[in-house]
């Protein structure tokens, strides 16, 4: 059963021998440096990248699920990049409207 699981994955039209794998495959690298980026200061997010890789992950999230063939790694990629982007940005937005606020009051 795993072996003929294994074989409709390889022999998928979206499967590890075409394109279609690879590239989602590798775009994942910016997921996963964007989470690496969790811990950097909130000042030093960019407001043009974050927006740039929120607004990728859900314009390219729901092109995923209209492709044909349907792409899930493409779609989930996608769906971590839009999240990752939304969260950075939510914590750049957090730090320059506290820090703003903070320095008005003073």
């Amino acid at each position: 059963m795993a072996a003929a699981k294994l074989q409709a994955l390889w022999n998928h039209p979206a499967g590890p021998k075409t394109i279609h794998f690879w590239a989602p495959t590798f775009k994942w690298g910016i997921s996963i440096a964007n989470i690496a980026d969790f811990s950097k200061p909130p000042e030093k997010l960019s407001y043009p990248q974050q927006i740039a890789v929120a607004a990728t992950g859900i314009i390219w999230s729901r092109y995923s699920t209209v492709i044909t063939p349907k792409n899930w790694n493409l779609f989930s990629v996608n769906i971590a990049m839009a999240g990752t982007g939304l969260y950075q940005l939510s914590r750049k937005l957090r730090h320059d409207y506290s820090s703003e606020a903070a320095v008005t009051k003073e």
